[in-house]
């Protein structure tokens, strides 16, 4: 029997895209594994396909690219508005206007209850709708601002899910403003203050950037087979662990959170600033303060571009790697 098709062999198949001399045999392992049942992780289905579509669109097949992000679709109905959102943004660059919109507009509300929907917005803008995409979001901070000032939020958690969604819509309206060369407005206004606040809250804590402690996969596996004790502190898999990351980054941006980024840890680091120390290296305050010692070596800023190289060491785009991953 072929092997598995595992998480971090996507995630290097995604990385080498078009670098390899035969991108085509890439999306064929990927598709292959998809029909033959041999993806190891069942969730991970959608993600190869989208992999592969994302290899078919940058070789400018986008009639393949948008069969594979339908398939992405229906292989995992319950966990597809991103591969819905791809595909709309696919449709608008074949020239099905009226069917890319079709499916973007069915994820519009989004917008105003996830604040990690902001792909609709990306979709909108590479296919060539930037104006469009300016209208969503203005609507949907409208939307949300109209509630808060209405106080109709059913808890304090809504209270602070809401106000990360100001924060976020805001902030990535700002920058398609700047983008589009229009000048600041109410709503820009308000993100300049919103992200000033931010930068001055955390200037107080007197603590620098918010980053957090990420163990690349080698270092994963090496740290929790030296010390076994710190099994109960990190998830099972290194995946899982990347995953959390990007989860948390996440929420904290959508919080307020400024200048953040992770510190890349070792195993080998670990034991030696445990040993100067005189402290366990399995304690959390270990941990903590084995992270702050790491700033000085260089901070790997969040978020990359969304087709920059993922923050995890992957090699794949962030887009296609931890980016969509971290929404399930």
């Amino acid at each position: 029997m072929s092997e598995l098709l595992t998480a971090d062999r996507i995630d290097e198949i995604g990385s080498l895209g078009l670098k390899s001399p035969d991108p085509a045999a890439l999306v064929a392992e990927l598709v292959g594994a998809v029909d033959e049942g041999r993806v190891d992780n069942p969730d991970d289905i959608g993600y190869a396909l989208l992999v592969a579509a994302d290899i078919m669109e940058a070789a400018g097949d986008l009639a393949d690219a948008l069969a594979l992000a339908t398939r992405a679709i229906a292989e995992q109905p319950d966990d597809n508005a991103y591969a819905r959102a791809v595909r709309g943004g696919l449709l608008l660059r074949l020239g099905r206007t009226d069917e890319g919109m079709a499916e973007l507009t069915a994820l519009r509300p989004l917008l105003e209850t996830d604040h990690r929907a902001t792909y609709l917005i990306d979709e909108l803008a590479e296919s060539g709708h930037p104006e469009t995409a300016l209208e969503w979001l203005t609507g949907a901070l409208d939307t949300i601002l109209e509630r808060t000032r209405g106080k109709q939020h059913e808890s304090e958690d809504a209270q602070d899910e809401a106000a990360a969604m100001i924060y976020g819509l805001t902030q990535r309206r700002h920058n398609l403003r700047e983008e589009m060369g229009l000048p600041h407005d109410e709503y820009d206004n308000l993100a300049d203050r919103l992200r000033a606040a931010s930068d001055h809250a955390l200037d107080a804590l007197d603590d620098g950037p918010a980053t957090l402690l990420f163990w690349p996969q080698a270092e994963f596996t090496a740290l929790l087979l030296r010390w076994p004790a710190l099994a109960d502190s990190y998830p099972a898999t290194w995946d899982e662990h990347r995953t959390q990351i990007e989860r948390a980054l996440v929420e904290a941006s959508g919080l307020g959170g400024a200048d953040l980024g992770v510190v890349v840890g070792s195993a080998a680091g670990l034991a030696a600033f445990a040993e100067g120390t005189g402290s366990d290296p399995t304690s959390e305050e270990t941990l903590d303060e084995y992270a702050d010692s790491l700033d000085e070596a260089g901070v790997t800023a969040w978020p990359p571009g969304r087709n920059d190289t993922c923050w995890c060491g992957s090699g794949a785009k962030y887009k296609k790697c931890c980016l969509p991953r971290s929404r399930s």
